[in-house]
């Protein structure tokens, strides 16, 4: 991949990243109860059981988010450093497999879809039936 292009994903990569750990904040903030309401009395504490269980469920829905979102800015920092290295945009599973890095690229709009991308379609599709 030419280096303009490199520059192109790196660019993307960290505005996405920007994004995201602002996104973590947010959720992170919300689950831990700092984004509840007061309910009228004082108190920021649900009065009814129906609350509580609606409040655990949001929670537990807000953290599962934060939980994806941390794995996808590891993913992303994954992917800088691979365009650090030079290695951005070669499959990691094709290169397993003992592909020469010729024939082990990553289409450009499956990096365009996904930049954090690790492997090929072809590959990644497989990896999926296995899991």
């Amino acid at each position: 991949m030419k280096k303009p292009e490199m520059m192109e994903f790196k660019t993307l990569l960290t505005a996405m990243r920007a994004r995201l750990r602002g996104d973590v904040r947010q959720l992170t903030s919300e689950a831990l109860g700092s984004g509840r309401e007061d309910m009228g009395n004082g108190s920021k504490s649900p009065t009814h059981m129906a609350e509580l269980g609606s409040d655990t469920f949001e929670q537990d829905f807000a953290l599962s988010l934060v939980e994806n979102d941390q794995e996808t800015l590891k993913a992303i920092d994954v992917a800088l450093q691979r365009i650090d290295e030079g290695t951005y945009g070669t499959c990691e599973k094709c290169q397993e497999d003992g592909k020469t890095p010729a024939r082990s690229i990553i289409r450009k709009t499956r990096l365009r879809a996904i930049p954090f991308a690790r492997n090929c379609i072809d590959c990644e599709s497989k990896l999926e039936q296995f899991h």
